[in-house]
């Protein structure tokens, strides 16, 4: 996640310029002070279009509370893995979600820092390795208390934890997520899986194969659309494993994420992929 892409910010300036510039040379044929005009649009536009840069170029300067950093070192394995920069970079993103994402508790959940903190984890872990890419899809969060079913309706024979929408906002079960992150070495984490699902939508609905992950043989596309999730948990939480019996597999999603689980490291260069993202972006 960067704090602002290069070419927004150019685009804001040259739009703040072009309608401000208008409106001021209609302004100046009525009268000298009537150019002034030019600049109530030009400042609507330019406060408008870097409201979200200003506001992240803040947050990345706000330490992250230190009751925050002993719970990702405790339950984030690839936290652990990271030096001080990509620590502080780690820290950044999950600043970030925290400011942007909207959680809501459904019945009577009470949405805790502990449940944010355990989604924005999940966020920054997906994208650490991409730093130039937007998680796709709705920055909305419900928690629901249980269980539910396809209807999302609780029910004692509810069969899913969670659930990733292409339009409409992830659901999480409260219990599932505080489970998440208490096993940091189960590959179950249902934080991980359901944000995985949003990689995947990004390629035309949930197949199982995300765009990037065209790298994959072909198998992979006969397979169920829970494959690519089910693998991304496995990946982060089990990458040793995972790396020994699984090697086209694992190496796949190192290409894909950018990052190599075992020891934190990023490889490669991300320019291309999917996402919502920018070549060229202000750290």
């Amino acid at each position: 996640m960067q704090i602002a892409r290069r070419s927004s910010i150019l685009n804001t300036v040259l739009l703040a310029f072009v309608v401000g510039g208008g409106v001021a040379l209609a302004g100046w044929q009525t009268g000298t002070n009537g150019a002034l005009l030019g600049l109530i649009p030009a400042a609507l536009i330019l406060g408008l279009g870097l409201r979200r840069a200003v506001r992240r170029w803040h947050l990345a300067r706000t330490p992250l509370p230190d009751r925050n950093r002993t719970w990702l070192s405790t339950h984030v394995p690839l936290y652990r893995t990271l030096d001080d920069s990509a620590r502080a970079r780690f820290e950044r993103d999950v600043q970030f979600v925290l400011d942007e994402y909207s959680f809501e508790g459904v019945k009577d959940v009470t949405v805790t820092d502990t449940l944010r903190l355990s989604v924005a984890a999940g966020v920054a872990t997906l994208l650490h390795g991409r730093p130039s890419w937007e998680l796709p899809g709705s920055n909305a969060v419900l928690f629901y208390p249980d269980r539910f079913n396809d209807t999302y309706h609780e029910s004692t024979d509810g069969a899913f934890d969670g659930m990733a929408h292409q339009q409409g906002p992830i659901i999480l079960t409260a219990p599932a997520v505080a489970n998440s992150w208490a096993g940091a070495h189960d590959a179950n984490n249902v934080v991980l899986h359901e944000l995985a699902h949003l990689f995947d939508f990004d390629n035309e609905g949930a197949d199982g194969v995300p765009s990037l992950v065209a790298i994959l043989r072909p198998y992979a596309a006969e397979a169920p659309s829970e494959f690519f999730a089910v693998s991304v948990e496995t990946f982060f939480e089990q990458p040793d494993r995972m790396a020994r019996h699984h090697d086209e597999l694992f190496r796949a999603l190192v290409s894909f994420f950018h990052l190599d689980p075992r020891t934190g490291t990023r490889t490669g260069h991300p320019e291309k992929g999917t996402g919502k993202k920018g070549a060229s972006d202000v750290d």
